[in-house]
């Protein structure tokens, strides 16, 4: 299953700049760049992605003195090459003492489930800080629990961590030696506790929560998508739950499904769940759905009847998405959010 949180994380701290003004950005580019370069070279992510760098005074984090987001990374450009521009740029604004330069990148991965190939995109999130004072943390942030031995909500799956956990030791163990510092298994999140070589093995220690998935991630997914909302969660939209069975079409983004529009059968609840495997354009084009299910609310329309009016339409402001014609049936909401999390 696919997070939009981590679902562990692991930090190395190499050796402190010598001399932050002269090679702050060169140290952070070059580091960032041999860590795609290993997750590349491992098999754990495409060639491809998105970059960002944030200049900061860290007295003042809410307004950076140099950020560019969005920074498109092509495959066999090197991961270095569409960052390192925006990079030069931070760097003539002056890496000094009290700031903060923090380069990232947003990383597509592909992995194999019980012989069926997958896709998302945001596998993987890296992250290097330099600090104007010298010293240097490198971020690993990873957003699947194809590496565990069961999955998010306590289904052993022993076969898909054999296939994908030897690829991230591998890779932690390298990005180890490339950065000459020992490895910081971050803390135990929600879902599973990183260890130097990955995880541990649920299926001995146990899962510290019951069902993450659905404690933790659903509720985090949609705030993060009413927070995009104009107005947030209104009181004229329909109810967010169900306890009763659901119909849903697919919502696309040119060929990609982002997420998945649906009504209640039986109550007054209707909604928009993203597919997280489609990253941030899952969130970003639901947007407009709900909009779309808040208006039609307004306008009298029953939870079943709104969807009915929006199959087969694009967005009318221009996004880009479109709502398929074809209607589905989940047994409930839960079944459909666990859909949307898994590919």
């Amino acid at each position: 299953m696919i997070t939009s949180e981590p679902v562990g994380e692991w930090f190395w701290e190499p050796a402190p700049l010598v001399d932050p003004a002269d090679g702050g950005v060169l140290r952070a580019v070059g580091l960032l760049s041999g860590l795609a370069d290993v997750l590349v070279a491992c098999g754990l992510v495409t060639g491809e992605g998105s970059g960002s760098v944030v200049l900061s005074d860290r007295r003042a984090m809410a307004s950076p003195l140099f950020s560019l987001h969005n920074v498109r990374v092509e495959p066999g450009a090197g991961f270095g090459a569409g960052v390192a521009a925006a990079a030069e740029q931070a760097a003539a604004v002056q890496l000094l003492p009290d700031r903060l330069l923090t380069l990232s990148l947003k990383l597509p991965g592909e992995w194999t489930e019980y012989g069926i190939g997958r896709r998302a995109e945001k596998l993987f999130t890296a992250r290097v800080e330099v600090w104007g004072e010298g010293a240097v943390l490198l971020v690993l942030s990873t957003y699947a629990d194809i590496w565990l031995t069961q999955d998010l909500r306590e289904r052993p799956q022993p076969e898909v961590a054999a296939d994908n956990a030897p690829r991230i030791a591998a890779a932690l163990n390298q990005i180890s030696k490339l950065t000459e510092s020992e490895i910081d298994p971050g803390d135990a999140t929600k879902h599973a506790r990183p260890t130097p070589d990955g995880f541990a093995d649920l299926l001995v220690e146990g899962a510290e929560y019951d069902d993450s998935w659905g404690t933790f991630e659903v509720p985090v997914r949609w705030k993060r998508l009413m927070r995009l909302v104009p107005g947030g969660s209104a009181a004229e939209d329909y109810e967010s739950s169900t306890e009763h069975p659901v119909r849903y079409a697919r919502v696309r983004l040119g060929e990609q499904v982002v997420g998945y529009l649906w009504a209640a059968i039986g109550d007054e609840a209707a909604g928009y769940e993203p597919r997280t495997a489609a990253g941030d354009a899952a969130f970003e084009a639901g947007v407009p759905w709900v909009l779309s299910l808040r208006s039609l609310r307004l306008r009298g329309f029953d939870p079943l009847a709104a969807l009915s009016e929006l199959l087969g339409t694009p967005d009318s402001g221009g996004s880009g998405s479109a709502v398929e014609r074809t209607v589905y049936e989940a047994a409930s909401l839960d079944a459909l959010e666990e859909l949307s999390g898994r590919y």
